[in-house]
């Protein structure tokens, strides 16, 4: 469902206790983005975000959490890749990786004709976004998928588009994609439908684009199933074509990202330049790992996750991150208050 949060002042902080838009806050909204209460259990939640007070207030500390939610995350993968082991059959399998090529084959590596009228300064550039998905610790089936699109270069939350899932799809190494990105591509439809004039130029993946055993990750993948262009951002080095996470790797990091804006390539033993190490915070010393998702160049992908960044995780991505998991405490106490 499409959640609107567009000028903070006119629209009340939300209490912890994670309460709902009251009266007043629904009729301070412009009437052409109305809001609208349902169920978090059927279609999702209804939030305003007050990125000033609450979600910008988190220090480089907190930041380095976000390798912890990576740990749990592939913890659940692989745990799930256990319930449903039956569904991990080589029939399966081969037929992802068949369209995996297929779709491959349709992957644009350079800015396309649309990403060249703003690329250059970015000042033609009015619309981004990120998409994340938090899973439920108790019930890792249990996730929020969320798509949220900023306005650039001030990067405030326009829409928060949300939806309480379940994941059906059991985990595969190299095939992450078919387990979530439908989820995601389900968000920019429902974006298309409430707010069509809102469509983002550009999406920040959580995740690798061609920094991938298969050179086709998510950021690929949902690039090439929307037509938008993709730009994959991971919080950690996927260890591909030779790739390592190694002490050189750490010295180079040490030696070469001393400020926010720096960044180095990573060569492959294909001799592919595949990503970029970028520091996108003076206050980060860890970087991210920015890679091609679709129709975008790795010059533009990472000039423009700089752009994007006040912290270590680029805004579209940290804000996605940040309503998802807001989302599912309040599914969770909604259904404790349900049940109590």
């Amino acid at each position: 469902m499409a959640t609107v949060s567009d000028d903070n002042e006119r629209i009340k902080q939300v209490e912890s206790d994670g309460r709902r838009l009251r009266e007043n806050d629904r009729e301070a909204i412009n009437d052409d983005w109305p809001i609208t209460e349902r169920s978090p259990t059927v279609e999702g939640t209804c939030f305003a975000v007050d990125q000033e007070q609450e979600t910008c207030r988190k220090s480089d500390s907190e930041e380095l959490e976000y390798d912890e939610v990576d740990d749990l995350a592939t913890a659940f993968n692989k745990h799930l890749s256990l319930e449903d082991h039956e569904d991990c059959t080589d029939e399966k399998r081969h037929k992802w990786k068949k369209e995996q090529e297929e779709l491959r084959n349709l992957l644009q590596q350079k800015d396309s004709d649309d990403v060249k009228t703003w690329a250059s300064d970015f000042s033609k550039l009015r619309y981004v976004a990120g998409v994340d998905i938090s899973f439920e610790k108790e019930n890792p089936k249990h996730a929020c998928a969320t798509l949220a699109v900023l306005s650039f270069p001030d990067l405030k939350v326009l829409v928060d588009c949300s939806e309480i899932v379940e994941m059906t799809e059991p985990y595969i190494a190299g095939f992450l994609a078919f387990r979530e990105v439908q989820h995601l591509f389900e968000r920019l439809k429902d974006l298309e439908h409430h707010y069509p004039h809102l469509k983002p130029q550009v999406i920040l993946v959580d995740g690798n684009g061609i920094l991938h055993p298969n050179g086709f990750g998510l950021a690929c993948h949902l690039g090439v199933l929307s037509n938008i262009p993709c730009i994959g951002v991971a919080k950690k080095l996927y260890l591909v074509d030779g790739l390592q996470n190694d002490s050189a790797h750490k010295d180079k990091i040490h030696s070469a990202l001393k400020m926010k804006g720096d960044y180095f390539e990573l060569i492959g033993n294909s001799g592919r330049v595949l990503a970029t190490a970028v520091r996108t915070s003076d206050d980060a010393t860890n970087p991210v790992y920015v890679s091609i998702g679709h129709k975008i160049s790795l010059e533009t992908a990472t000039r423009l996750t700089i752009a994007c960044s006040k912290k270590r995780v680029p805004e579209p991505v940290r804000m996605a991150d940040l309503l998802s998991r807001r989302h599912l405490r309040e599914e969770k106490k909604s259904r404790w208050r349900q049940k109590y």
